[in-house]
């Protein structure tokens, strides 16, 4: 009975802060609800972001983020693990330090800075590009390059914790089962695929679960370099519920695109879990 007193705090917390606002955010969806009205409007909401052009931008944005980055955090990480997992332990430390510094900086500190790096005038990537006879670029002011800028920005700080995560998954590997399979001649390649990566599969999941979710919920750095500009080029869904919530004060229309991405992630996971969790092995 203690025992499960202790979890009073957390399981209150819990209920507060996070079960009540998704049954709450569920049950505004079905109403008009702004400054001035609160009344049932049923699937209204819902019925309107399926017809709004904006919306399924911002969707195929997100998409689109989710696609190109996590596959590219997944391979990058790991290929970078691989390659310091064996060095001495200060190397070993000193790099998952670097790798990991980005993603316990405050989002604002990493978004000015690669501000001044995309600056159109004076921004060091346009100095760069520039002994190459490129014209100065607007990165995050032309519709071609925003969401690539972002996806940049994105990937640097996602790395970090997979780094860590692989770096300790792979030391933990029994070396007499890479000794074995180097003795009958196989190659690197071998190794990796028929060794390392499947008992990887528990680490895999939990990475690729995790960043697929933080990468949908992508918002400070939209909000930060470019509001979801140049012509919602950038814009996602988690901006889109800012906006219509806290600037356009459409409450319940922004609650019923909450709804949606909440259904969108759920169902990804799933598959993820379904994909990549029939091999691991616990």
């Amino acid at each position: 009975m203690m025992s499960y007193l202790f979890l009073v705090p957390a399981f209150g917390f819990f209920l507060l802060f996070v079960a009540y606002p998704m049954v709450k955010g569920v049950y505004i969806s079905f109403f008009d609800y702004s400054l001035r009205d609160f009344s049932f409007i049923g699937l209204d909401n819902y019925i309107s972001l399926i017809k709004d052009d904006n919306f399924r931008k911002s969707m195929g944005n997100t998409l689109l983020l989710v696609l190109i980055t996590v596959p590219i955090v997944i391979i990058f990480s790991l290929f970078i693990s691989m390659n310091i997992y064996k060095k001495k332990e200060f190397a070993r430390s000193f790099f998952r330090g670097v790798f990991y510094l980005p993603a316990v900086s405050s989002v604002v500190s990493i978004t000015v800075v690669w501000g001044w790096i995309y600056h159109p005038n004076y921004g060091i990537l346009n100095y760069l590009t520039s002994f190459l006879g490129m014209e100065p670029i607007s990165w995050l002011g032309d519709t071609r390059t925003a969401l690539l800028a972002i996806i940049v920005v994105l990937i640097t700080t996602s790395v970090g914790q997979p780094i860590i995560l692989y770096v300790a998954s792979i030391g933990n590997i029994p070396t007499s089962y890479i000794e074995a399979a180097e003795i009958d001649r196989a190659t690197p390649w071998q190794i990796f695929r028929k060794i390392l990566w499947p008992m990887l599969m528990p680490t895999n999941l939990y990475i690729i679960v995790i960043t697929t979710i933080n990468t949908f919920q992508c918002f400070a750095l939209i909000q930060l370099l470019t509001s979801g500009g140049p012509v919602y080029s950038t814009s996602t869904v988690m901006y889109g519920v800012y906006e219509q919530a806290f600037m356009l004060g459409h409450f319940g229309y922004a609650s019923a695109m909450g709804v949606i991405l909440a259904i969108v992630i759920g169902i990804i996971s799933i598959i993820q879990f379904k994909y990549f969790g029939s091999d691991v092995e616990y």
